[in-house]
């Protein structure tokens, strides 16, 4: 059913989910279209970027230029008239496709399913035009529909690791293809050779939302299966002015995250903790998005090649500074220093949280992807070529802006620093899907410890603690994922999403948690940290997004510490 209004649903206080209907169809997409086109149009200031889904647009927005009363009424203008708007008729996409055998071995499973044939799942499932109602799960990821009723087959109940890319599937009424190697439930029942997702091609995918598409049956030898090159990165201008000696556990080039492509399946990547890059680098003077280095848990030995100016923040990995003139200093957190050519900065055991971030004046310089420099590593772009740092390479960093020896002492006062801890108490919006789960259960989310599981990842943190059972259905219509959202799969162990988070996702999420209070997530450490959670309106939430964001700016820096 398509609702008469729309239904507002909080994700936190950065994040608000227009819903359009119950139901994947055409009209409900179209809906969902026209709004995103309308919000283009209009331009509203503070809106950061959208993700459409089947039938639901996830719009997110900066509090410090629009709150969520005044965004709200914004979007019920728009969201009045989308109704009126007819969808565009896109040209039919061909996508040649191999079914059956080692391609689609799902294919003869599914056609017995159904009392089919093979050839007849191959016939109903060519015929049908299958619209792009979102793109997801990994860069490039269209999910289409309809299936027809006929074949349409529940995803598998143990997925597979992992799908070959270019794997065409059925789940439930939905079709897709998958762009790269990755784990997948959804039933195979062919493969295609194209190019779905390249990251250093223009447009990085070949799938759009709102594309029409038709498969089109093909014997292997009547396509090509060469894979599509990638276009090598280009070389970094510039004098190499950081070595790596020792990689680290985790040593990745991060930044504040690509930005507006979430539509497209790419996550926003960036720094998992996002204020202490930000105020790594108002110390030495760089913009906020300046690229720098995330240090987890082990971190790396580097070699200064050149002078610079640097800050570390973050979490205690016990920083120690060699330098011509002095062995062994333990380096202060929170504070710019002023280190010569041939120093070398290593790390110790951790004492507190688990991420360290490194700014140096000038910033890191890699070649951008997506318009940022952010490394993400489930694809394998971005940062350095794509993958953590390793012994031998060799980073350059570009110019200062002004004289920035002369900031070297600056430090971030000690109350303007995160309260990090191993088991800190993180502040949620409850929503956007809490009425799947009863008062017992949210009463239960907000009163118990979830331990942080030793899986956990720069993805999400796995917890595991009192089962927060579902009232129904423990998955809904996928739709646009925030960050912080803490999703709840079947096995009803909660999972908070974080810098490298899937953009879309269809398990119910019980809350979000504060746009604030995701630097403490950022720094608890796998298997040993435990979190709880604290509800607070929207509002409230906002308040404290406005206090906070001020702690990291350059004019709130004390010249309170020794440079050297």
């Amino acid at each position: 059913m398509i609702y008469p209004v729309p239904h507002f649903l909080l994700c936190g206080d950065t994040a608000l989910l227009v819903e359009f209907a119950d139901e994947i169809s055409p009209a409900a997409n179209s809906r969902v279209g026209s709004l995103d086109a309308a919000l283009g149009a209009a331009q509203i200031p503070g809106i950061v970027e959208t993700i459409p889904a089947y039938r639901s647009l996830l719009i997110e927005y900066d509090p410090l230029r629009i709150l969520y009363a005044e965004l709200c009424t914004h979007i019920a203008e728009l969201a009045a008239n989308v109704g009126n708007v007819p969808p565009i008729e896109t040209p039919i996409r061909q996508v040649s496709v191999v079914y059956g055998g080692e391609y689609g071995p799902d294919l003869l499973e599914t056609a017995a399913a159904h009392g089919l044939t093979p050839d007849q799942v191959v016939a109903i499932h060519s015929s049908a035009v299958y619209t792009v109602y979102m793109l997801g799960f990994s860069p490039g990821f269209a999910y289409m529909g309809e299936v027809p009723e006929s074949i349409a087959t529940p995803r598998l109940a143990t997925p597979r690791t992992p799908v070959p890319a270019g794997s065409v599937a059925i789940a439930g009424r939905q079709t897709g293809v998958y762009p790269q190697s990755t784990p997948g439930g959804w039933r195979l029942l062919g493969r295609t050779n194209i190019s779905l997702f390249n990251p250093y091609r223009e447009p990085a995918c070949f799938f759009q939302p709102g594309d029409r598409v038709r498969f089109v049956p093909v014997q292997a030898d009547e396509i090509a299966w060469a894979e599509e090159p990638r276009v090598p990165e280009e070389p970094v201008a510039g004098r190499p002015s950081l070595e790596l000696i020792e990689a680290g556990l985790l040593t990745t080039v991060q930044d504040s995250g690509r930005i507006g492509y979430q539509r497209f399946g790419v996550p926003v990547s960036g720094a998992m903790d996002s204020f202490a890059l930000r105020a790594a680098n108002a110390l030495v003077g760089n913009p906020s998005d300046a690229a720098g280095l995330e240090i987890t848990v082990a971190g790396p030995t580097l070699r200064f090649l050149s002078d610079a100016l640097i800050a570390i923040t973050g979490g205690d990995l016990q920083p120690v500074l060699h330098t011509p003139e002095m062995v062994g200093w333990a380096a202060p957190l929170w504070t710019a220093l002023y280190v010569r050519q041939g120093s070398l900065l290593e790390f110790g055991a951790r004492r507190n949280g688990c991420r360290a971030c490194l700014a140096i004046a000038g910033g890191i310089i890699t070649t951008p992807i997506m318009e940022s420099r952010s490394t993400y590593l489930a694809s394998g772009f971005g940062g350095w070529h794509g993958r953590p740092l390793q012994a031998g390479d060799l980073l350059s960093t570009g110019e200062p802006c002004g004289h920035r020896p002369s900031l070297a002492g600056r430090a971030l006062p000690l109350d303007r620093r995160p309260a990090y801890g191993d088991h800190p108490v993180v502040r949620v919006v409850l929503g956007p899907q809490d009425d799947y789960f009863s008062a017992e259960t949210i009463r239960v989310f907000l009163s118990e410890e979830y331990a942080v599981t030793a899986t956990s990842d720069r993805m999400g943190l796995r917890l595991q603690g009192t089962p927060l059972e579902h009232r129904g259905a423990a998955e809904i219509i996928s739709n646009g994922i925030a960050l912080g959202s803490v999703q709840v799969p079947p096995n009803a162990q909660p999972i908070i999403l974080t810098a490298d988070r899937q953009t879309a996702g269809g398990y119910p999420v019980i809350a979000t948690v504060i746009r604030t209070d995701m630097p403490l997530l950022a720094q608890c450490v796998p298997g040993q940290s435990r979190v709880r959670f604290q509800v607070v309106s929207v509002e409230d939430a906002q308040a404290i997004y406005r206090a906070a964001s001020s702690r990291w700016q350059p004019d709130e820096l004390a010249p309170d510490a020794v440079a050297f």
